[in-house]
């Protein structure tokens, strides 16, 4: 989750008194963070917090026992607060109250504060900003150091856990990260794992860890998983643990990249992607998924036919050959073919695939693969890709053996373009069960190489 940019601004008017209200010095008026307008917090008086470009805190004003008026002078302290960070000891009003009791140090609620007023950097200036922290997650601190009250919601409990660890006040940090613990899920560990990092809260870093190894996929697939930072992201793509495929992890390290770009303000091409990821890359394992994974989630395919039909007399198969021939204008690798299935009900089917050039095999497989009954097309791969250089004629065949007619395609092209790849089909000498350019079977060549974005 970012930090959004939201602001206010909280300024002190000195405290008039009344028959009600006791007179108190600027710093210490009691702020009362309880009183509601139209949604928004306001402070009763002299307190005002409106919506500005940037959170400022007016510095105190000189008064009867408080320190001295110019901010950059630093009040002696009693016993008992010479530690200049005593206030992150103190986890209650009631503590807090008995150490200031007497004692003329007024930046009572934080060491940063006090730091901020009158340490030896304190800005000699009548308002201080605050441009990095949102309006709620200030106004859920200031509750806790006055009023002892801590009031945490899953919007913004990341927000006041970095003002807690910015004002150095451990013990509501210690609130917003168990209440983290108890939300944690599949969907939002990914990004907790990033904010665990980025807050050095080992403890729920680990937690992350547990999650995420034991529901990967889940978490990989998560909206936040693309918010995550660089540095997470590597730690995902290179741990040893995790209980899901290498496909996902390529997939979410995709739409991480896509993210990205959109974040950089850059166009989501595959050049773009690519450098955005940078080295993590690497740390995908792509030699252990198998060539069916990389090419479902990475190839491209050619379609050759503009329509396909079914007749009651054909596609028939009896050992015959189907071929074609083609060729391309720049360097591919051709993974597998997609084939038409049977037109009368489901039907399994054996089939003998192969690619050759100039009469010799280059790659060829026996496997099988189950047609639904429906005119989509199934695919079949080799057991590894084949190179196919360019300006060169190869054969594409396919035996198939199945008792179910079949559908076939038809308004076959010699000429079809995918991405930046043109390829020329010509009718092959090997053809035997009648499939050609115009018609037949083999609709589809599966292959990986240059996309339509690359030039």
């Amino acid at each position: 989750m970012a930090m959004s940019n939201l602001y206010s601004k909280i300024s002190t008017k000195p405290v008039k008194r009344s028959q009600d209200n006791m007179a108190v010095s600027q710093t210490n008026a009691w702020m009362n963070a309880e009183t509601l307008n139209n949604g928004s917090l306001s402070l009763s008086p002299p307190h005002v917090v409106s919506q500005r470009e940037s959170l400022q805190v007016m510095q105190p004003a000189s008064a009867p026992g408080s320190p001295p008026s110019s901010p950059c002078v630093s009040p002696i302290g009693p016993p008992g607060t010479l530690d200049p960070n005593w206030q992150a000891s103190k986890p209650t009003v009631r503590e807090r109250n008995a150490a200031m009791f007497n004692n003329d140090l007024m930046a009572d609620i934080s060491s940063v504060f006090f730091a901020m007023f009158y340490g030896g950097l304190a800005e000699c200036k009548d308002e201080i900003e605050v441009p990095d922290v949102e309006p709620s997650a200030f106004l859920t601190l200031l509750k806790y150091l006055y009023c002892d009250e801590i009031q945490l919601e899953a919007d913004t409990v990341l927000a006041t856990l970095y003002v807690a660890k910015k004002y150095i006040v451990p013990h509501l940090a210690r609130a917003c990260v168990n209440y983290l613990e108890t939300s944690l899920t599949a969907k939002n560990a990914c990004l907790l794992l990033s904010q665990s990092r980025l807050f050095e809260e080992p403890e729920l870093m680990q937690r992350c860890w547990e999650v995420i190894d034991a529901q990967a996929e889940m978490a990989l697939k998560s909206e936040g998983f693309v918010d995550i930072d660089m540095s997470t992201l590597e730690s995902v793509l290179g741990r040893e643990t995790l209980n899901c495929k290498e496909m996902n992890l390529l997939e979410a390290a995709l739409n991480w990249a896509a993210a990205e770009c959109g974040r950089r303000e850059i166009e989501p091409t595959p050049q773009n992607k690519r450098a955005v990821l940078g080295n993590a890359l690497y740390l995908i394992r792509i030699p252990t998924m198998t060539l069916e994974e990389f090419a479902n989630g990475a190839a491209q395919v050619c379609h050759r036919f503009q329509s396909c039909a079914y007749r009651s007399n054909q596609w028939r198969y009896r050992g015959r050959c189907d071929s074609i021939q083609f060729s391309v204008d720049r360097r591919i690798f051709v993974v597998g073919f997609g084939l038409y299935g049977s037109s009368n009900g489901a039907a399994d089917y054996s089939v003998k695939i192969e690619l050759k050039r100039l009469g010799r095999v280059l790659a060829e497989n026996n496997t099988k693969f189950f047609s639904d009954g429906s005119s989509n097309t199934f695919h079949v791969y080799f057991d590894n890709p084949i190179q196919i250089e360019p300006e060169s004629f190869y054969t594409a065949s396919a035996i198939l053996d199945g008792g179910e007619l079949s559908y076939f395609g038809q308004e076959g092209m010699s000429e079809v373009t995918v991405g930046q790849v043109t390829f020329q089909f010509q009718c092959s000498s090997e053809s035997t069960n009648g499939t050609g350019v115009q018609g037949g079977q083999i609709p589809e060549l599966i292959f990986y190489g240059p996309s339509h974005d690359e030039h």
